[in-house]
């Protein structure tokens, strides 16, 4: 992947992942339904958030599993 810090620059950078819930339903039984990649600046720390699409039975998944 080729990435370019709008900030500084800098092309080395770190990449990962998390989960958060979205809308009434699912902060009402806690299902992680939004998924985001960030990417982030090793030099200056400037992270970039960017929407996954989730799987139907992944949010289902995750309801039964809590």
């Amino acid at each position: 992947m080729e990435w370019e810090c709008v900030k500084c620059g800098n092309t080395e950078f770190e990449k990962d992942q998390f989960q958060a819930t979205g809308g009434d339903f699912s902060k009402l039984f806690d299902v992680q339904n939004k998924k985001f990649v960030t990417v982030t600046c090793k030099k200056c720390g400037y992270t970039e958030l960017y929407k996954t699409n989730t799987s139907a039975g992944m949010n289902i998944l995750d309801f039964l599993m809590k």
